[in-house]
């Protein structure tokens, strides 16, 4: 019976690591053309989703440096940093859930991106154990310009409004290479509710939001982009 049971065991575990390499792998090197927050939103619109959603994918060669910036300065200062979890945060999640205030996502880009790409909307447990799983195998396989890139073309800045170059589109009428500081600090103001936050009609604490987000950018520099990139070897 334990034989039985190790067997079975040791099936599932390589099932699991067979699927999770199938979903994560291929889009080192491709673009994903839906995902799963997408489609819940398509099949399952909220209130206030539009008939036809916008989505441009741009490479993240043709997202201005600015916009990068601005939403590691609003979602994820410790991006260039960490392997996919901020367990400082993760940590002080945990310690709110045991203390019985209200649970925190302590989400980094890389866990968002991957709720994004994979994951359901309702928070949950299971959920959060899948995205941290999911999460680092992105990290291992994927370099963290393509996290970003993936990040920035499927995140949803309005309803219906996909990706930074939509986004751009829809709100600033130019495309995202152009995007500058305050207007990438505005886009990345709504983050990660688009639906309680307006780009076009911010709020009082969207403006404090904005400014924060332009006063964390200028301390962390343009600099800051360079580490996300390794290093040519000699």
């Amino acid at each position: 019976m334990l034989k039985w049971t190790l067997r079975i065991g040791l099936q599932l575990l390589l099932v699991c690591l067979a699927f999770s390499l199938l979903i994560t792998l291929p889009l080192k090197w491709m673009n994903p053309i839906f995902w799963s927050w997408q489609l819940q939103r398509e099949f399952s619109p909220p209130p206030a989703y539009p008939e036809q959603s916008a989505y441009h994918w741009r490479n993240l060669s043709e997202i201005s440096a600015p916009m990068q910036l601005a939403v590691i300065a609003a979602e994820d200062q410790k991006f260039s940093q960490h392997r996919g979890i901020d367990t400082e945060s993760m940590q002080q999640a945990l310690a709110d859930i045991r203390s019985g205030k209200r649970f925190r996502g302590a989400s980094t880009i890389s866990q968002q991106t991957v709720k994004n790409l994979y994951l359901w909307a309702s928070p949950s447990y299971v959920r959060k154990a899948l995205e941290i799983w999911l999460t680092l195998w992105i990290e291992q396989l994927w370099s963290k310009t393509r996290i970003l890139e993936i990040y920035l073309n499927i995140v949803e800045f309005g309803p219906g409004v996909y990706g930074v170059e939509a986004a751009s589109q829809h709100f600033f009428n130019q495309p995202a290479s152009k995007l500058t500081q305050r207007q990438a600090a505005q886009l990345a103001s709504v983050l990660p509710n688009p639906y309680k936050f307006d780009v076009a009609n911010p709020s009082a604490y969207q403006h404090q939001r904005v400014q924060w987000i332009e006063r964390q950018m200028r301390q962390l520099s343009m600099n800051y982009l360079t580490q996300l990139t390794p290093a040519a070897k000699p």
